[in-house]
């Protein structure tokens, strides 16, 4: 097993898919876990439950933002090589509807352009009849050494 550092982006994000890697600590605040990934494009399946309500007792903003920042993420660090990493910059989100409680839901993130500095992408929350959730784009700077 190489060492994750000289992994390319697409090798880190599928070792960790196929659980070789441990996931990102985030998936266990924010239930999200990799079922596909190729170059440009990944999927999490994802579902809210209690820890995610706001104050009025539907699913907070924030899950669907940090869902969506990490699928759009991930699509353009499964371009990047060994040793370069990302930031996201930009992250505009759409809420179409509101994201139901403990109800399964799929993610997708595919890359839109990627350059020497920029990476960007866009993202959809959306459920097994294809109903649209939340939308996303994102720009993220690629940092290499």
């Amino acid at each position: 097993m190489k060492d994750p550092k000289q992994m390319t982006g697409l090798e880190l994000l599928t070792a960790m898919r196929d659980g070789i890697l441990p996931s990102a600590s985030i998936g266990k605040t924010m239930p999200m876990q990799s079922v596909e990934v190729t170059q440009g494009t990944v999927t999490f399946k994802v579902k809210a439950d209690e820890r995610h309500l706001n104050p009025l007792g539907g699913v907070h903003g924030g899950f669907a933002a940090t869902v969506l920042d990490s699928v759009t993420g991930c699509a353009v660090h499964s371009m990047l090589e060994a040793g370069a990493g990302y930031g996201t910059i930009d992250l505009n989100i759409k809420m179409c509807r509101p994201i139901p409680k403990n109800k399964e839901l799929q993610a997708t993130g595919t890359l839109i352009n990627l350059s020497k500095n920029l990476g960007i992408a866009e993202g959809k929350i959306f459920d097994e009849e294809g109903k649209l959730y939340a939308f996303a784009t994102a720009t993220c700077m690629i940092l290499r050494n």
